[in-house]
């Protein structure tokens, strides 16, 4: 066992220019300060790259990480991340996925890999333990995502091997590509084109050591009271199992929150037809979970007829079908599944994919986009076969998929005519399924995040449930701030977000103390662990700062500030600026960061041991 327990002890450093692998050894104050996942990937970018650097140039790094807890039998285990500067708007983003790509990584003995510089031409990398190989990449170069990874594991002789991979949209830059692994995604902030930069198709993991626990006996008793927890939780126990996150949808559409039409209204006409529970009664043919899960909350679908007939896909989550369906005026359960299936393949995130494809449908249909300008596609609201045509355009960046491929931000700018108000982004990253103008205290996570319209920073969960009232401004400066702490110490453990109703859903708990002393035996404590949490959410909002980022950011896309949702449940209810300013202000001092420009203050960050980012904010 290294120092402490759950971890492997090192990082692997690949360097793409040069073909050549070298050990980083983790250090104990690195794993104390800064735990794992996300805490590992803000502290490598922060130190590693200089601010300004192009994200799709050879200077950027792109990070696979896992926590403590990987290779373990602690339940939603599977999870990984990976951190990058984004193309989308060159700032930090970190995104994750389930499956078994980390634990895989923690068993070959690495805790993060590190990729850096470029590579001459196509290349994927194969890591057997400690050993390291580059191989021709030419043959793969072009090959959608599944395809790839059978063609490396038949190449290989590897059945079982972890393939992290791009589509087509990351060989050709497309600003919102994804990193896939299985049938799995690292989904948002163009992480794939990172890669495509670097001309990385694909990274090969195969490990054969052991995960090493201080105490098995503690370990073992604390890991079967978690699975009991998340059994016995409603949520976790019998709604996730039984719909999975498709069984949102009707909650959503019952609250009047769920995004139609690119989000001019928010209530959808076609829920029913999209909802879990059509899901589970026309396509779901597998229940599926990911390692060491219990919850099985993906649904394997199987569409039996009509035009996408034979369309077998591990989805849609609900986020997909937001994006495919009501934001696109699409009430078709088995176009939404092709599209997820595409999606994945092409290598794309399904959230921006979705809310590019819904931008221009309402650009098209207010005339600022003619037929001509959209390829000849009737591109209305609704129109299936137009949506799965944008698709294909993405991956080739073919005529105006190569003007969308730029994102919906710096698409509205090159078009402009006012087009600019219906992009709806939150620091150029295309918003989630989830409404900042109907949740006060999501809204205000959501603006103060460091990745902009990820709905992973603030959460909607605890005002979507009813135990925070979504309507009101009192204490959603502590909500946010709370919320915005429990997700980053799930991403630096890299458990699965669906726990958040067992660990916590706006404090540091106890459940997460206890699951990370018994694996690394730390023994840190409760005001420890929050300060870690402080500490990883600090150094990703410096990196943010030093790329220029300040308090004027911390806003919503134009439409939430300015339009009231139009008509149901939340019927007026939006996010006028001054009210956002007056929470920002409350919110920065909980915080402890200045109130004018939005940075950290320096005694902030000396308390938190970041005298780096002091010393780099205050020169």
């Amino acid at each position: 066992m290294w120092e402490y327990g759950g971890y492997a002890g090192k990082f692997l450093r690949l360097d793409m220019t040069n073909k050549k692998a070298s050990t980083v050894p983790l250090t104990k104050e690195m794993a104390r300060l800064h735990l794992g996942g996300n805490g590992f990937g803000a502290k490598i970018l922060y130190n590693e790259l200089k601010p300004g650097i192009d994200p799709l140039g050879p200077e950027n790094k792109y990070v696979f990480a896992s926590g403590p807890i990987q290779g373990t039998m602690v339940p939603t285990a599977g999870r990984s991340g990976v951190f990058t500067k984004s193309p989308l708007n060159g700032l930090f983003f970190d995104a994750y996925g389930g499956g078994s790509f980390g634990p895989e990584m923690k068993y070959a003995g690495w805790d993060a890999v590190i990729v850096e510089g470029q590579a001459e031409s196509p290349t994927y990398v194969t890591v057997y333990d400690d050993k390291v190989e580059f191989k021709d990449a030419s043959h793969l170069w072009g090959k959608y995502t599944f395809e790839t990874q059978e063609i490396i594991k038949k190449d290989l002789n590897e059945p079982k091997a972890q393939i992290a991979c791009i589509g087509p949209a990351g060989e050709k830059l497309v600003r919102f590509a994804c990193t896939i692994w299985g049938a799995r995604a690292a989904g948002r902030g163009g992480n794939g084109a990172v890669l495509g930069s670097k001309k990385l198709k694909a990274l090969v993991i195969r490990g054969t050591n052991d995960v090493e626990v201080p105490n098995v006996d503690e370990f073992l008793k604390t890991v079967s009271e978690q699975y009991a927890k998340i059994l016995a939780n409603p949520g976790t126990g019998k709604a996730l199992p039984s719909l999975g996150t498709p069984g949102v949808t009707t909650v959503q559409n019952q609250l009047g929150i769920l995004g139609t039409r690119n989000w001019q209204t928010e209530v959808f006409e076609g829920t029913e037809k999209i909802s879990g529970t059509a899901m589970r009664e026309r396509l779901v043919v597998k229940d599926k979970g990911c390692m060491a899960c219990p919850i099985y909350c993906t649904k394997l679908v199987h569409v039996k007829s009509g035009p996408y007939a034979g369309t077998i896909d591990e989805g849609p989550e609900y986020e997909t079908i937001f994006a495919f369906g009501s934001n696109c005026g699409v009430d078709s359960l088995e176009m939404i599944a092709k599209a997820d299936r595409l999606s994945d393949d092409i290598g794309v995130d399904t959230i921006s994919a979705g809310a590019v494809i819904s931008f221009a449908m309402e650009c098209y249909e207010k005339g600022i986009l003619s037929k001509e300008e959209v390829d000849g596609l009737d591109l209305k609201f609704g129109n299936q076969e137009a949506l799965i045509q944008m698709m294909h355009k993405f991956g080739t960046r073919e005529g105006v998929g190569d003007l969308l491929a730029e994102g919906a931000a710096r698409a509205a700018k090159k078009i402009g005519k006012g087009s600019e108000k219906y992009a709806i982004t939150i620091k150029d990253i295309e918003n989630a399924g989830h409404s900042p103008r109907g949740m006060k205290g999501y809204c205000l996570g959501m603006a103060t995040s460091t990745r902009g319209g990820s709905h992973q920073d603030g959460r909607p969960t605890g005002e979507r449930v009813g135990k925070f009232d979504r309507k009101i401004l009192d204490g959603k400066p502590e909500y946010a701030m709370g919320t915005q702490r429990t997700t980053t110490l799930q991403d630096s453990m890299c458990v699965c977000r669906m726990t958040e109703g067992i660990y916590g859903l706006t404090e540091v708990t106890n459940d997460h103390l206890n699951m990370i002393n018994v694996v690394t035996g730390m023994n840190l404590k409760l005001p420890e662990l929050v300060d870690i949490t402080d500490r990883i959410w600090n150094v990703e909002r410096s990196f943010n700062c030093r790329e220029g980022a300040r308090r004027e950011h911390d806003v919503q896309a134009i439409r939430f500030m300015t339009e009231p949702i139009p008509d149901g449940p939340s019927k007026g209810m939006y996010s006028p600026k001054d009210e956002l300013e007056m929470l920002k202000d409350k919110y920065y001092e909980l915080r402890g960061w200045d109130k004018t420009t939005g940075i950290p203050t320096k005694d902030t960050l000396k308390r938190l041991s970041l005298n780096k980012q002091a010393e780099d904010l205050y020169k």
